[in-house]
């Protein structure tokens, strides 16, 4: 193991940090591996609300794939070998049972932009941003993110992101849809973080993941049926649970 992982977990809120600044936290293989195991390790932590995935420093987030350990993948079958590795990294993020949040720190390309898509939220500091910039080195995506970026933008926008390879400011990713919200100017990105999740966090950790249930249940494109049976079993829980009772006779003592 690489040891650029750092997962930690505080009052219903687990964060993860790619820990690799000096290599603009670079994704190798060892590293991915390391990622897939602390989102897996934690995926039965029921106390959980939310997942904040960030990394090191004021400048990257992820700047693609390490190169110095990719570049020596030289067939098809270990091409398609690592592609399905990162991609199984990038899936314990995508099925996470609580939201995920990306807290883009700095730039998040190639991989590292389809690592912030696996995420069910992105948030950026003024001056991240964003950029599928596969095509700067002829390949394309590989980890699911080229499917993640048509489900936000649809397949014109996506393929129009995706042709032009440039790296979106924080801004101009938010307008698009890539990104929900920027912190502003001055604002300490770590305060900026914790206001964003404080809602989030703020929820029973039951409720949350029936609602990443419902989101994950569309992002695979299950069929109607399936997503309402997933919706009314997971109510049914909420109901009976002694939270959603507590919440109610609350209410029901306010005077009148």
């Amino acid at each position: 193991m690489s040891g650029a992982i750092c997962a930690t977990v505080a009052t219903g809120v687990l964060r993860v940090t790619i820990d690799r600044a000096e290599k603009r936290n670079a994704l190798s293989r060892a590293l991915l591996a390391e990622l897939r195991e602390a989102f897996e390790r934690h995926a039965g932590d029921e106390t959980l609300g939310v997942a904040v995935l960030t990394a090191a420093g004021e400048r990257n987030f992820a700047a693609g794939g390490d190169l110095g350990d990719l570049a020596t993948i030289r067939t098809r079958e270990g091409a398609v070998e690592m592609a399905q590795q990162a991609r199984a990294a990038l899936d314990a993020v995508r099925r996470f049972p609580v939201p995920v949040v990306a807290a883009l720190n700095g730039v998040a390309l190639g991989g590292g932009a389809e690592l912030a898509l696996a995420c069910d939220l992105r948030i950026a500091a003024a001056h991240a941003g964003i950029g599928f910039v596969q095509g700067q080195l002829n390949i394309s995506t590989a980890w699911g993110g080229g499917i993640d970026l048509m489900r936000l933008l649809g397949s014109a926008r996506a393929l129009a992101v995706l042709g032009r390879g440039a790296v979106l400011g924080a801004e101009e990713a938010r307008s698009l849809g890539l990104v929900d919200a920027v912190a502003a100017g001055g604002e300490r990105f770590e305060d900026f973080v914790a206001r964003f999740i404080a809602p989030l966090a703020r929820q029973a950790p039951q409720v949350m993941r029936a609602f990443k249930a419902q989101a994950l249940a569309e992002r695979l494109g299950a069929p109607r049926a399936e997503r309402e049976a997933i919706e009314a079993r997971l109510f049914s829980v909420a109901w009976v649970h002694e939270d959603h009772w507590a919440a109610v006779d609350r209410l029901l003592a306010r005077p009148r």
